[in-house]
């Protein structure tokens, strides 16, 4: 008996080990929290509720992905929903049907396409260099910049939205087939870049220990200005997808998604203390965040206890990081 009962023991830590262990953890999640919830949630198992959640999904997933390079690389980036607000009203500007630069242009809908994404990078350098150059703490850094960019994207449009885009860039948020390739297309180049390039090698080294990967040759300066860099521009890649759904420039498009965006990350696995993270992680973490958000909102939660109850479930997601490190490190 004894015996049976030591080999049940050791089975089921084999097996708790195995779950812990695997990176589809946080995916197991998602099948239990879905449920648990689809039998008290009206509406939460319609296919109309299906295609809502990939749209919000989609855009979320572009901005937490760049997010995560950024924390790979050991920083943090703060400003990544004020850059969506400023990318937003910036683009709205060049291509509304009232008194937009372009206005009733065939050109204007692609040139603000790309004057949103170079916008997005130009933030993202900016942060880059206030890093590497003037050594400055990423939080500080992203945070005056989200402050900055919040301001002047409310200050350029008075606090007003900015509406009449055109119909050629509207379907890029409204048609989800357009959406749902493009986000898989940014992020499968994302993970392409972490998982087959030297970019990808050298931006966990400066993760895992800047100092060792700068003694070993690594160009820390440029891998964390890349980093950031990209964060911007992924960033402005959402910003389109967001805006072209709801065919308005906001200058306060993206405010309450902060907490989605670095909650996502680290409940798909991504640390906090850099070199360490996956695409395939940050997916699991938006598709989570972005199943309980709906899941509350079907409910007809308030938008507090919402956030209650997301941030509660993010730092439950952070002890139990800890707690399985300290696991399977035993």
């Amino acid at each position: 008996m004894n015996r049976a009962t030591s080999l049940a023991s050791r089975s089921l830590h084999l097996w708790a080990t195995a779950v812990l262990r695997s990176e589809y953890l946080v995916l197991l999640l998602c099948g239990v929290l879905f449920t648990a919830l689809a039998p008290f949630t009206p509406g939460l198992a319609t296919a109309s509720n299906f295609t809502n959640l990939l749209g919000n999904l989609a855009p979320l997933l572009v901005v937490a992905t760049g997010q995560m390079l950024v924390l790979i690389a050991g920083g943090i980036d703060l400003s990544v929903t004020s850059t969506i607000a400023l990318v937003s009203v910036v683009g709205a500007f060049v291509m509304n049907g009232d008194d937009g630069w372009l206005k009733g242009s065939a050109a204007a809908a692609p040139a603000a396409v790309m004057v949103m994404l170079g916008l997005g990078a130009l933030v993202g350098l900016g942060n880059g260099l206030a890093v590497t150059k003037l050594r400055m703490p990423p939080f500080i850094v992203t945070l005056t910049t989200m402050m900055f960019l919040s301001g002047l994207a409310v200050w350029l449009t008075k606090s007003q939205p900015i509406y009449h885009l055109p119909a050629g860039f509207t379907a890029l948020g409204s048609r989800l087939w357009l959406a749902l390739p493009i986000a898989a297309g940014l992020t499968g180049f994302a993970h392409v870049l972490l998982a087959r390039s030297l970019f990808g090698q050298w931006l966990r080294a400066v993760g895992f220990n800047a100092r060792t990967a700068r003694v070993s040759g690594v160009p820390e300066g440029a891998v964390v200005i890349g980093a950031y860099i990209a964060s911007g521009l992924l960033a402005a890649a959402a910003s389109v997808l967001y805006t072209a759904r709801l065919e308005t420039g906001s200058p306060v498009l993206g405010q309450r998604i902060l907490l989605d965006v670095i909650g996502a990350t680290v409940i798909g696995g991504t640390s906090l203390f850099g070199g360490k993270g996956k695409v395939l992680w940050t997916f699991f973490g938006v598709l989570f965040l972005t199943l309980l958000d709906n899941a509350l909102n079907l409910l007809g939660l308030s938008h507090f206890t919402i956030m209650m109850v997301k941030g509660g479930v993010i730092v439950l997601a952070a002890l139990m990081d800890t707690a399985r490190n300290r696991w399977l490190a035993t």
